[in-house]
């Protein structure tokens, strides 16, 4: 039984942001589905939040736990999970935006046919879209998404960041902030301009207001050359003068860009005086990229140019840029995360075939845990795999 999406493309109901519920239980009943609830993931990716659905005025049903509950267990695998009830089958779907991870499609069924089963999971890949599409002009998603209070500093992190996950055939992306309430001076960014992925992740000096304003400046300034398709020199020493023009050389950001042509593995990147990047091969950290650093950006010592180092990946390498907030900071257990540990579980989850989304968000864990869920500065991580050449 395929869907019928015809009538509500044309339908007024998708214009109405607050009206996503609503539209999409309109199709689910075309499927002889009920009790249908939205949930989206929060910012922390520990909680599965139900939307409510304002024409039905029903009352919202409690949270999932990501780590323990059906509903997340359909987020974590991206697969349909089901569990038989005396009213026919509770069924739960991934909802993406692309490939990012949005949250879970939860329906009842009366039974568990294969079609009516596929057409919801199409329903769950329908509801990201209109989730993304009506996301640009309400705020009512963002807002579901969030736990607890966000910090003014946080808010402006978030909002500079492209999605979190993007996968394709030749490559696949996937990063994470933490604290994600809190965070203020990390960012990262990618974009897939073929043949080349380019790569950025920084680190302003400090933490908070003026940490995330500096943020945002680097990055403007990035994405302002790599769409003018400046070359990776000309974008690192612009970054540099931008920023001294600004901050008078008193502040400072440090960071790595990178380019990876996914047809060949090629990759190019510069270093300014940011931590190395992890190389991941064979389920095994294998020895660490390196480059020359300049010093980082806003000190004004970059005119002749940062080196630019280059490596050849293998299909399923793995690159794993991180913030010193990763392996650095003071905690409870007495003292930062360090290098080795973060080396050790890179490799314990690469090993286990974990998906990429799945990597980052239990080394986020694990880095959050190890201070007590009080981390004194961000800590951001973004890996990159290598999947084959097309």
């Amino acid at each position: 039984m395929p869907l019928n999406l015809t009538p509500l493309l044309r339908s007024s109901l998708i214009e109405q942001p607050d009206a996503v519920p609503a539209a999409i239980e309109s199709v689910a009943v075309d499927v002889g589905a009920s009790d249908v609830v939205i949930y989206l993931v929060d910012f922390g990716q520990l909680y599965l939040e139900p939307l409510g659905n304002y024409a039905t005025h029903a009352e919202l049903p409690q949270r999932e736990v990501v780590a323990s509950t059906m509903a997340g267990r359909a987020f974590l695998t991206q697969k349909a999970v089901m569990a038989k009830r005396t009213d026919g089958i509770r069924l739960w779907v991934p909802i993406r935006e692309g490939s990012d991870r949005t949250g879970v499609l939860a329906l009842t069924l009366p039974n568990d046919d294969a079609e009516r089963i596929k057409a919801c999971e199409d329903l769950g890949l329908f509801a990201g879209y209109l989730i993304a599409v009506n996301a640009r002009v309400s705020d009512v998603f963002n807002l579901h998404r969030r736990r607890r209070a966000m910090t003014l500093a946080a808010s402006m992190q978030w909002d500079l960041l492209p999605p979190i996950a993007f996968r394709s055939v030749p490559v696949t992306v996937a990063g994470l902030l933490e604290p994600a309430y809190e965070v203020g001076g990390d960012c990262f960014d990618y974009a897939m301009n073929w043949p080349v992925l380019d790569i950025a992740i920084m680190d302003s000096m400090g933490h908070g207001l003026k940490s995330a304003i500096l943020a945002g400046l680097a990055m403007g300034c990035y994405r302002h050359d790599r769409r003018h398709g400046r070359t990776l020199v000309a974008m690192h020493q612009e970054l540099d003068a931008t920023i001294e023009g600004y901050a008078s050389g008193t502040e400072f950001v440090t960071g790595q860009l990178a380019q990876l042509n996914v047809e060949t593995g090629e990759l190019r990147w510069t270093n300014a005086g940011h931590p190395l990047p992890l190389h991941i091969r064979g389920g095994q950290v294998i020895d660490g990229l390196s480059c020359p650093p300049t010093l980082p950006w806003g000190l004004g010592r970059t005119a002749n140019g940062p080196q630019i180092a280059e490596s050849s990946l293998e299909p399923g390498d793995g690159l794993l840029f991180y913030t010193d907030g990763a392996i650095e900071g003071r905690a409870s257990s007495g003292g930062g995360f360090g290098l080795e540990r973060l080396i050790d579980l890179v490799g314990q989850a690469a090993s286990d075939q974990l998906s990429a989304e799945e990597v980052v968000r239990h080394l986020g864990r694990s880095i959050v845990e190890h201070h007590n869920k009080g981390l004194d500065d961000d800590a951001t991580l973004l890996l990159v795999q290598w999947n084959e050449p097309l």
